[in-house]
């Protein structure tokens, strides 16, 4: 059911915490599932990702999505970190079950919300960064998880 790499990232997350006095903090949930996701990030006066950081609350997949967001962020200026999808993590993951495409979907969601908290204590604008929405069930159809 899942990849190999999926069941790494859930038993052994990468960059799991907090960063105190975080450049940005964005959290996201999924109310029709349960999952909350936070992820903290420390940006350079470069614009680059020194430091990501993340705490989730939901499932496995939830989990090992968040895992893999960090890693794909790391190292990488705010437009390349713009540019991760949850297409982008299903892949680095080998895939996702169908029923779990909302935990990527929640991974890319938190990086835009930890941007927008960025851009927002700086007063900057981020070209290509729209407000993010808190629960990604909103706007959706109904599914049954």
């Amino acid at each position: 059911m899942y990849s190999e790499k999926v069941m790494d990232h859930f038993q052994n997350p990468r960059n799991v915490g907090e960063i105190e006095n975080a450049s940005g903090v964005g959290t996201v949930g999924n109310a029709k599932c349960g999952d909350i996701m936070r992820m903290f990030l420390d940006i350079d006066e470069n614009g680059i990702i020194q430091d990501v950081k993340f705490k989730t609350f939901g499932c496995g997949a939830a989990v090992a999505t968040s895992s893999m967001a960090t890693e794909l962020v790391k190292g990488k200026s705010i437009q390349e970190a713009l540019q991760v999808t949850n297409q982008a993590v299903m892949e680095a993951l080998d895939g996702l079950p169908p029923v779990k495409v909302h935990c990527s979907l929640l991974a890319e969601e938190a990086i835009h919300a930890a941007l927008w908290d960025y851009a927002q204590k700086n007063g900057i604008e981020i070209e290509g960064l729209s407000k993010p929405k808190s629960d990604i069930s909103e706007g959706e159809e109904e599914e049954d998880y």
